[in-house]
Order: C-alpha cells, then sequence, then structure tokens
C-alpha cells in the first residue's frame, strides 16, 4: 500500500509541475489538454469531449419534426465494402435520408439516435449559416462589410482590407498554422485556451485577402466574432432562435465555449445524427424547411459553388469526381452531412476516425458517396 502511495504521490507531483510550468511559460491551456487528451486515454480532441468544455445549449423548438421512416427503412443492406469502411473508421452512426425519409440508420458502440457527438469542423458551415442569416436580417450589412468595422482591434498590415467573404471562403491571409497534432500551434490554443477571442485579435493578416484559398479554422472563429459583436447575443442563442427552432430539432444541442463564454465556433456544435442531418434536408431545399425559407436559396447557390478553388464555396466542402454534384459539411474525424441534389440524398457519417485522403476528400468520404449512390440506384 505504501509503494503504491508513493507511485501516485509521484504522479500527482509531476502533473502539478507540468501544469504550473504550463501556466508560467504563458501555455496554461496544455494542462487542460493534457487532462482533456492523454489522461483519458486518447492522443487528439474526440467525438465525445464535450464532458470536458464549457458549453452553451442550443436550444430545440417545442414543437419538433420528426423524420419520416421509409417504406425500404433498413430492407437494404449496406454494401460490404460500405460495412468495412464504418468498421475500420469506427463509426458510431450512419444514416441515409432520401426524398426526406428516412432510408437506412445504423448505429454502433452504444449510441442512440439521441447520443451527442462532436460536428468538429462541419461547425464551421453552421456559422457561415448564421452570418448568412444575420445579413438577411440587417444585422450585418452584406458579405462585403469590413471586418475592421465590427472588430478595430484587428491587426496586420491587410487589415482593413479584409471583408467577412473572405472568412467564410478561407482566403484571409490570416497567420495561422492549421496544426492538429503540434501541442504548441495555435489551433490547439484556440481549442484548449481560455481566451480565444483575444487570441484571435493577435493575429494578423499578412497577406492580401481574396487570392489564396487556405483552409484555417481562425477564418471562422472572426467570423463568429463578428456575428456575436454585430448582435450583441451569442452565437448558441442565434443558433437557437434563426436555426434550431425553425428546423424544429427534436432535441437541444451543445456548443463549446471558452472560459469566458465565447463559442469555439469553428468546431463543437454537437448534436445527434438526426438532427445533423436537418442542415442536409434545408440546403438540399435551397434554404427551406417545411415551406419556410430559412436562408436564401441564392446564397445556397453561391455558397456550395467553388469561391477561389473548385473544392471549397463558402464554408462547404464540394465534389463532382462521382457524376454527380456532391457538397457537404465535414470534421476532422470523418463527421459528413453530405448532400446529393440529384438523387434527393443527404448522408450522415459520425465516427472516431476517418482515412487519408485519396484527392481533395478522405478516402472513406469517397467510398461512402460510391456505395450509397449503388444502395439507391438498385433499390
Amino acid at each position: 500500500m505504501k509503494k503504491l502511495l508513493k507511485i501516485i504521490a509521484a504522479i500527482a507531483i509531476t502533473l502539478a509541475l507540468i501544469v504550473a510550468i504550463a501556466e508560467l511559460s504563458g501555455n496554461g491551456y496544455l494542462a487542460k489538454g493534457l487532462w482533456a487528451c492523454y489522461l483519458h486515454g486518447n492522443n487528439s480532441a474526440t467525438i465525445d469531449d464535450l464532458r470536458y468544455f464549457d458549453s452553451h445549449k442550443v436550444e430545440a423548438s417545442k414543437t419538433s419534426w420528426p423524420w419520416p421512416i421509409s417504406a425500404g427503412y433498413n430492407k437494404t443492406e449496406l454494401p460490404v465494402q460500405l460495412q468495412n469502411v464504418l468498421a475500420k473508421t469506427q463509426s458510431v452512426a450512419f444514416l441515409v435520408i432520401q426524398n426526406d425519409s428516412i432510408l437506412s440508420e445504423h448505429y454502433w458502440d452504444n449510441y442512440t439516435d439521441s447520443s451527442l457527438s462532436n460536428s468538429f469542423s462541419m461547425a464551421k458551415s453552421i456559422t457561415t449559416m448564421l452570418a448568412q442569416i444575420a445579413i438577411q436580417k440587417g444585422i450585418l450589412k452584406d458579405w462585403h462589410q469590413k471586418v475592421k468595422t465590427l472588430l478595430p482591434d484587428l491587426k496586420g498590415a491587410y487589415a482593413d482590407d479584409l471583408e467577412l467573404w473572405h472568412l467564410s471562403t478561407m482566403s484571409s491571409g490570416l497567420e495561422w498554422d492549421e496544426s492538429y497534432k503540434n501541442p504548441f500551434a495555435i489551433t490547439a490554443k484556440a481549442y484548449y485556451g481560455d481566451h480565444v477571442s483575444e487570441l484571435m485579435l493577435t493575429l494578423p493578416i499578412v497577406n492580401e485577402p481574396g487570392k489564396v484559398y487556405n483552409y484555417q479554422s481562425g477564418n471562422t472563429e472572426l467570423l463568429g466574432m463578428c456575428i456575436t459583436k454585430a448582435s450583441g447575443k451569442s452565437l448558441a442563442g442565434l443558433a437557437s432562435e434563426w436555426l434550431w427552432k425553425p428546423l424544429q430539432a427534436e432535441h437541444n444541442a451543445q456548443w463549446h465555449t471558452d472560459a469566458q463564454g465565447t463559442e469555439i465556433c469553428y468546431c463543437c456544435f454537437n448534436t445527434d445524427a438526426r438532427d445533423f442531418a436537418r442542415f442536409g434536408k434545408m440546403m438540399l431545399h435551397q434554404g427551406n424547411w417545411n415551406g419556410t425559407q430559412i436562408i436564401d436559396s441564392s446564397f445556397v447557390q453561391m455558397a456550395t459553388t467553388g469561391a477561389l478553388v473548385p473544392i471549397y464555396g463558402y464554408s462547404f466542402w464540394l465534389d463532382d469526381t462521382h457524376g454527380t454534384k456532391v457538397f457537404a459539411q465535414r470534421g476532422i474525424l470523418g463527421q459528413y452531412i453530405i448532400t446529393i441534389p440529384e438523387y434527393n440524398l443527404v448522408v450522415v457519417r459520425l465516427g472516431k476516425h476517418a482515412l487519408p485522403k485519396k484527392g481533395n476528400h478522405p478516402e472513406d468520404f469517397h467510398i461512402i458517396i460510391e456505395e450509397v449512390l449503388k444502395m439507391v440506384k438498385h433499390s
């Protein structure tokens, strides 16, 4: 027993020293990262790390709209190749919706149709949707509004040139290193830090905006800051009012925040597969939800068309390698809301890993599209 107590004491002292060194070096966020990841058996952020973060509730409507169930519900077995890739990537939810009805639905690892899961970068599309609605309501001027009119402390040689559309299309010229494995990189500091807004205003705009596509999560964080500054409300509150309640979501969502209550808006919108699919249905119907126009159809067209590059629009990923137009919300661990307009399809996949890239997207993204198209063509 004494030996065990000595080991525990040594571990505690070591951890205390690590925390102290991190704080003194200005890297206090590392303590939270160490606790949320390594001390819980992980080596990076996970789909379940909501429990390690403060969060804001995104309140659902009291009159929800449950998804209709297709007459062919789960009657077509998932193709073997699709089953294999879903297993290999440790999927927890897979949902196929055609003609606004659930055609195929599967869960694993004790997840259900009400289990919350981290969206990761699918939240970038949600933040862009909120910006568009703010424009429709006159809270933001338009996509060409200068960011410094809202964030006057923005720094850098090109700060005066930065417009809202540069943030949504990943062409801001921001000094930001999109590194997910380096614990000292800005991405980790923003994710685990206590003051994400203050951090963002230390990062300069070093290159001319609107010229070069460069995927950076910091762009979306700046966009979210602009929305909250213009509206005077939290992003989670706006998401509830402008999206979640109009979409008649069945369950409350949760959005990670820092210690100051600022949403980590490039990431971390937590909900279940069925409620995630509502975004796909709305976009499939050109911004309309069951007769209510939530987002202008002209914006949907613009968002799902390549901006500076063919593969990325206004925070939506694009693909046309399968003989049909595809647009998607995409997260780093293979979180997908895939919309295929030609076949009236919305596909949601949630899980713990993605395969390496094959072309412009992870290989599992392509396999999911290929195999689902086979399913619906042969059903």
